[in-house]
């Protein structure tokens, strides 16, 4: 079984957590994630199976997409709403969408940022989570993303009880962007507390999540003998460009590991080989050799 399944994440699991429910379903113990998604956090998780794990790295570097809320007028530890409240500060009106969308307009393009205390990021060989847990601040590593897109959707809504603006966003970012953050850095431009009130991942590895599968839809499928729920590697490397390997090509280099000669291909991107109509391997351009260079064994994939 080799392929990626378009996991539908729900609220209150971890990704790890259906790496090991996966792990039963399949009977297989090749099985990984390809970026961890917090557990209040719902939405596409590509899951690796099998020759695909391969890809696993790969896919985790993609952009990624999601819609969410942010709440204006109150922080909190987590910078989520699962967190104690750090700071209130009520809205006396609310911000208008003009506003609104000049401040996302601001945060697009590259952005550093620091990891919240309550992520899986390690510093000197533990969890950030773990000294939160502990009442210990420690100093965090800077990272640095691409914002691609973040704006505003619908209508913002504001509760003059509570004095809290909440508005629905979309995001299209980097690997390795905290959403969470994003949306303390938001109120941060405004002058005021915010946290992320709710996330949906809505794309990952050019997986949307209309085409995802719940753990409950696979569980039924494979009782049924049915594994449609899983893609081929070359499905989702198919935006990939691709070379059709010569016999002397494949059985001389690229089963063996390799060079290519290729004069004809992009040097920028990735190239995949392809022997009987599969992926084979990825290569990439080595300059100063002048010479494809194989960056990722698929040999067995069918």
């Amino acid at each position: 079984m080799d392929g990626i399944i378009p996991l539908n994440k729900e609220i209150g699991l971890t990704s790890s957590d259906y790496v090991y429910k996966l792990r039963k379903i399949l009977h297989t113990k090749k099985v990984g994630h390809t970026g961890t998604l917090d557990p209040l956090v719902n939405g596409v998780l590509p899951i690796c199976v099998g020759q695909a794990t391969k890809l696993v790295n790969i896919l985790t570097g993609s952009p990624k997409e999601y819609e969410g809320e942010i709440t204006l007028g109150r922080s909190t530890t987590t910078e989520d709403r699962e967190g104690s409240t750090v700071e209130e500060k009520k809205l006396t009106k609310p911000f208008t969408t003009e506003e609104l969308n000049q401040t996302f307009e601001k945060m697009i393009g590259d952005i550093t940022q620091i990891p919240p205390m309550f992520s899986a990021v390690k510093v000197n060989g533990k969890k950030l989570y773990e000294y939160a847990r502990a009442g210990l601040e420690v100093e965090r590593p800077e990272r640095h993303i691409h914002i691609y897109d973040f704006h505003i959707m619908g209508e913002p809504q504001f509760d003059e009880t509570t004095g809290y603006q909440t508005l629905k966003f979309h995001v299209k970012c980097s690997k390795g962007t905290y959403v969470r953050t994003l949306s303390v850095e938001f109120g941060n431009i405004l002058g005021y507390p915010a946290f992320m009130s709710q996330l949906t991942r809505t794309e990952s590895a050019g997986i949307e999540i209309g085409e995802t599968f719940t753990i409950g839809e696979i569980r039924e499928m494979m009782d049924n003998d049915d594994h449609s729920f899983i893609r081929t590697i070359d499905e989702v490397l198919k935006d990939v460009p691709a070379h059709v390997l010569t016999d002397e090509e494949w059985e001389v280099r690229v089963f063996h590991g390799g060079f290519l000669e290729l004069t004809d291909e992009d040097t920028t991107q990735q190239l995949r080989v392809i022997r009987d109509g599969v992926t084979k391997a990825l290569y990439k351009y080595d300059s100063v050799r002048g010479l494809w260079v194989p960056d990722l064994m698929l040999l067995n994939n069918k």
